[in-house]
């Protein structure tokens, strides 16, 4: 099968109202079809399945215990690797299209609750004011302790209008919390753009999805218009996009990278695990498409950048970050990122349902992997809003169980020391007790804020740089 005729994604676990995760929907193939069975282990598998069926104090169908195994096998294996059901193959091939129904959260499991990864923006949970790292321990009255993901998942979906009620544990926070949240269709643009001043532009990426590289090229097209000249500098801000489509992450570096400039490369134990991207169309195009990067806008490729991360930046970003510091095209700004360095393909099985299977790391340009470690930014900026890095808060792909080892060795933080750090005023930093400071809130069609620390130390870079080229 060739690349084009697959559909990659890149990101992270479970997913309640979107789907970020490395993609391949490709057939399952007749690969080493004689491979040996366990006989042993498969005869101990038959015994507790007859035994269930004929003792277990209540009758159970022969589906739930063969979905239930299913789900054991694949959930043991790492955080990422997953059984989609009917229900659940279809959402995630809905949400890869940027539209989806739920509350706007991505998940996985921890300790046996769901944990919030992170909440997408501009949608009920974001506006409810559910943080990453926040633990759901309860349903309406549902304790969520022993429910599989996907029952969790399900649980929070739902017809758009309907509510339901969580509660929430958060560290730092005595008491529970309950948040109630009504259920709404999320649609969701994947790019967002401004020029902050003149000369300077603003893009965010919120998600990587099956546009996001087309809606790219026509933000950056309309505020060189806006502009009317060509850019001195561009923030490209990926702070908390959980990740996406692989494709569309190759797309986004391949806007600012010279042309077969390497991406990223993925390597696995199958030949189709092993794949070398490059900043070329045949990597991000799909069958039939133009070439929606072919009319940039002169100077696009040679504008300086600043790159702002966080510890939301999840793999899809994080191959795009990576890509660009590696590549010289970049600087690196913010915090530490989520560090998944893992490609999950999803295949089906045929009767409507798949599984979601790890199959692959990825590898920046210069051999990286930032599997469970993370980039660790070329200029680290706190994000006042938010506790610093010394208070552990947070969660990241190290903080997950059974996650996969980084090939590199051990799974701390990157040994490389950025060059500068640069805190927040200390009125404007979050308390020290582990409780997030309020950011400031958006104006009604405000893109960001003007009082975002961090996209304003990038601009003053930005300047910097600009005022040192004219000497």
């Amino acid at each position: 099968m060739t690349h084009k005729a697959k559909f990659v994604l890149v990101g992270l676990a479970g997913v309640l109202a979107g789907a970020a995760m490395t993609l391949n929907l490709s057939a399952i193939a007749d690969k080493d079809a004689a491979t040996a069975l366990p006989v042993e282990e498969l005869r101990a598998f038959t015994d507790v399945f007859a035994r269930i069926k004929s003792d277990y104090v209540e009758p159970v169908g022969d589906k739930k215990l063969i979905d239930s195994a299913i789900n054991g096998m694949l959930s043991g294996l790492d955080p990422h690797s997953a059984y989609l059901d009917t229900e659940g193959f279809k959402d995630l091939q809905v949400g890869t299209q940027g539209e989806f129904g739920g509350l706007g959260i991505e998940v996985g499991m921890e300790d046996g609750f769901v944990k919030v990864v992170s909440p997408i923006e501009d949608t009920p949970a974001f506006k409810a004011g559910v943080k990453p790292g926040d633990l759901i321990v309860k349903l309406d009255d549902t304790p969520v302790k022993g429910m599989s993901l996907n029952d969790a998942v399900k649980r929070m979906r739902g017809k758009p209008g309907s509510t339901i009620r969580l509660t929430i544990a958060r560290k730092g926070v005595d008491k529970p919390i309950v948040l109630t949240l009504t259920r709404a269709v999320i649609k969701i643009r994947s790019v967002k753009f401004k020029l902050l001043e003149s000369g300077y532009g603003y893009v965010r990426v919120t998600q990587f999805q099956e546009h996001t590289g087309e809606l790219l090229a026509d933000a950056l097209d309309k505020l060189y218009k806006e502009n009317k000249a060509p850019l001195k500098g561009l923030i490209l801000d990926l702070r908390n996009d959980p990740g996406g489509l692989l494709n569309g992450a190759v797309a986004v570096a391949a806007a600012f990278l010279k042309p077969d400039s390497l991406v990223v490369y993925t390597d696995g134990r199958t030949e189709d695990a092993k794949m070398r991207l490059t900043a070329s169309p045949e990597n991000y195009l799909r069958p039939m498409q133009s070439d929606f990067l072919k009319s940039l806008p002169e100077g696009v490729k040679q504008v300086p950048m600043v790159v702002l991360v966080n510890g939301g930046s999840a793999s899809a970003s994080e191959i795009v970050a990576g890509a660009l510091q590696d590549q010289k095209r970049a600087v690196l700004m913010g915090t530490r990122t989520f560090g998944k360095g893992s490609v999950q393909t999803i295949l089906p099985l045929g009767n409507g349902t798949a599984i979601k299977l790890t199959t692959a790391r990825y590898f920046t340009p210069s051999g990286r992997s930032i599997q469970a470690k993370g980039i660790e930014p070329d200029i680290v900026v706190e994000d006042p809003s938010m506790p610093s890095e010394e208070d552990g808060m947070g969660i990241r792909e190290a903080d997950l169980q059974h996650h996969l080892a980084n090939p590199n060795g051990g799974d701390a933080a990157p040994q490389d020391k950025p060059s500068e750090v640069i805190k927040a005023p200390p009125a404007d930093r979050a308390p020290p007790d582990g409780k997030e400071k309020k950011p400031a809130p958006l104006e009604p069609g405000e893109v960001v804020s003007k009082k975002d620390f961090q996209v304003n130390q990038a601009l003053n870079l930005l300047k910097g740089l600009q005022i040192l080229q004219a000497r």
